[in-house]
């Protein structure tokens, strides 16, 4: 149930940003999207992001930056090991200059890179690039 719902709320993103509005939002909320999105904002795909009332349904109003060409959530469990996240990065990606894995390891959740230096696999949420 939650990556569907990661997965609808990224849709979201994408389709607002296809349409070229300036903000989206996105409910119901998880902590992992939070999480998801704070890598997003990291990288620079986003600009910011606000969580309105995370103890209930809550709400998220997104800050688009116009960068995100596709954005998507595995609905399946796909579980990685540290040695095998570059050749998974490999055939999800179009390229190899931009784009981010996001996984969900025992630190946390983190994008391919950051996964690589701590030397951590774990399973795969979704990507954007």
């Amino acid at each position: 149930m939650g990556r569907r719902i990661l997965n609808d709320a990224l849709r979201t993103m994408v389709n607002a940003e296809r349409r070229g509005k300036a903000t989206a939002n996105l409910q119901p909320i998880s902590s992992v999207m939070v999480s998801f999105l704070g890598i997003m904002k990291y990288r620079g795909y986003i600009k910011n992001f606000e969580v309105f009332d995370p103890h209930r349904v809550g709400k998220i109003t997104v800050e688009l930056q116009g960068r995100i060409k596709d954005c998507k959530a595995l609905t399946y469990r796909q579980d990685l090991k540290a040695k095998d996240i570059e050749k998974y990065r490999r055939g999800m990606l179009p390229t190899q200059q931009w784009g981010y894995v996001v996984l969900t390891t025992p630190n946390g959740v983190l994008d391919h890179e950051e996964a690589m230096k701590q030397n951590v696999g774990g399973q795969v949420l979704g990507y954007f690039h």
